[in-house]
């Protein structure tokens, strides 16, 4: 029962953290001393897995946190200790200046992300490395910077071999089941925000109880999943090599 507990109040909630395992680990597999660029860095959280690596970050710093106020915004954001501010298809540095350029949940806010993929090759040296994550699909936030729901396994294969990158890694990050249960989690601000049911915290912990069945069931046929990530995932976490 305890188990059943654990899966239901997790199921849906992965999406974060199941990420943020996966730069850690191929960070950290970066050999000592190569130079990488954190390209849309934001604030820069990933900083934190290269500290044997050479860091350097770009943003185009004009996201505050409030955006525009519509949909979901962070409300606080600190582009103050960025590198080179500039636009992600133009960044102010010479021909292969970088043995890696990590892009982290970034493309859905790029008007022109194909372009940007071209700038990366720019940029990187022979035998590069592009370690680069982007939602399959995802909800409207970071607004009026954002532009795409999300990109499909499809999107890479085609525009990472038009410019010059092979695929060496690309791994789904969750599943049907997950994606679908991290909306239910969401149901008590959805109803607050839109639709001006006001939830409090008893409201939102009886609408948790009504939902726990149906997430029992997700997290059980989750455990039996086979492949359902072809319909629908978090994102897609991508590892590719500069060839040509």
């Amino acid at each position: 029962m305890e188990n059943y507990l654990k899966n239901i109040l997790k199921i849906g909630k992965t999406n974060l953290s199941t990420r943020e395992s996966w730069l850690k680990k191929t960070l950290k597999g970066l050999p000592y001393g190569l130079k990488i660029l954190d390209a849309g860095a934001g604030e820069s959280q990933y900083k934190k897995f290269c500290s044997h690596l050479i860091y350097l970050s770009q943003d185009f710093a004009q996201y505050d946190g409030a955006g525009d106020g519509h949909a979901l915004q962070t409300k606080k954001w600190d582009n103050s200790k960025l590198d080179y501010v500039s636009d992600i298809t133009s960044i102010p540095v010479e021909n292969e200046t970088f043995d890696a350029v990590m892009c982290v949940e970034v493309f859905e806010h790029i008007p022109e992300p194909i372009e940007a993929l071209k700038e990366f090759r720019r940029i990187l040296k022979k035998d590069g490395i592009l370690i680069l994550t982007a939602p399959v699909c995802s909800l409207t936030h970071f607004a009026p910077y954002y532009f795409y729901n999300g990109f499909s396994k499809y999107f890479y294969e085609k525009f990472l071999d038009q410019n010059g990158f092979e695929i060496i890694e690309m791994n789904s990050n969750g599943s049907w089941y997950e994606y679908v249960a991290q909306e239910l989690h969401r149901l008590p601000y959805i109803l607050e925000k839109y639709s001006g049911y006001k939830t409090g915290r008893v409201k939102k912990a009886l609408i948790e109880i009504l939902l726990m069945p149906l997430l029992l069931f997700f997290s059980i046929a989750s455990n039996k999943d086979n492949n359902s990530q072809e319909l629908l995932s978090f994102g897609l976490h991508i590892k590719a090599f500069k060839v040509r």
